[in-house]
């Protein structure tokens, strides 16, 4: 009966320094491997970023995202209530996601404001120049988020230098189902935004994903973008999340103040 206590003990001893051993190296290597993480999501954010605005694509080489968005694009972060730059906040390493979740960083939103149902809006944000040669802004990118069918979708919308015409958009992540919402990765999809404009003839805000077809003919297609099929809800989760930041609680006040050449 000893020796058959002894030899479990020894066992549990044996059994307790293996997991503690793999615990250290499980610990160590997830220690080691963030900083190489954190440039890989960094690098990621930034080919994004370029996709959007057209200056790379999935094959760009590492290297070369870099160098283009270290040459062509400005972060700047912008005080969303105002619509102003900060010259305290630090782009490169303010981060609105985190933002969002500090209660002293952001505010909760009412269910009538809340349309992109974020739940809480962070008080900055980062927004990103594309920039010429001279200088002379090309293009304006802006982070927007809300949730779809499943999930919230990421991403980000280019508008040219009238802030008004859209460049590009897309979204980096979402959960949305393959086929069907997750359409709205298909590049056909993503190509019909180029050259809507977010503005109706009064200045009011008038862009949407219809259901079904543009009709080209239609005095509104300039607004108008082609539905996801068998997608109502991610379509409508769409246009719930460009009204929220291209409105007056996302970034209406900075495109005001840009559109009057008053920053």
């Amino acid at each position: 009966m000893s020796n058959s206590q002894e030899s479990i003990g020894r066992t549990l001893t044996v059994a307790l320094l293996v997991c503690l051993v793999c615990s250290v190296v499980v610990a160590g290597a997830a220690v080691g491997l963030k900083p190489t993480q954190v440039v890989n999501r960094q690098l990621d954010k930034q080919r994004n970023i370029l996709m959007i605005a057209g200056l790379a694509d999935a094959a760009t080489p590492d290297g070369e995202v870099k160098r283009i968005f270290d040459t062509r694009i400005k972060p700047r972060v912008v005080e969303l209530d105002s619509g102003r730059y900060s010259e305290t906040q630090n782009p490169e390493t303010f981060d609105p996601l985190v933002a969002a979740k500090d209660p002293a960083q952001s505010r909760a939103l009412s269910a009538d404001e809340d349309i992109a149902s974020i739940r809480r809006r962070e008080n900055y944000s980062v927004v990103y120049l594309v920039e010429d040669a001279a200088g002379k802004t090309e293009t304006l990118i802006l982070p927007v988020r809300g949730y779809g069918l499943w999930s919230t979708l990421y991403g980000f919308i280019a508008l040219k230098s009238d802030y008004n015409t859209i460049a590009g958009f897309g979204f980096y992540q979402h959960g949305e189902t393959p086929g069907l919402g997750g359409e709205v990765d298909n590049p056909r999809w993503k190509a019909l935004w180029q050259g809507k404009q977010i503005l109706d003839a009064q200045g009011a805000l008038d862009i949407n994903v219809i259901k079904g077809t543009v009709d080209p003919a239609s005095p509104r297609a300039l607004h108008q973008v082609d539905g996801l099929a068998g997608a109502t809800l991610t379509s409508n989760g769409v246009n719930n999340l460009l009204h929220f930041w291209l409105g007056q609680q996302g970034f209406e006040p900075l495109l005001a103040h840009l559109r009057a050449g008053e920053i």
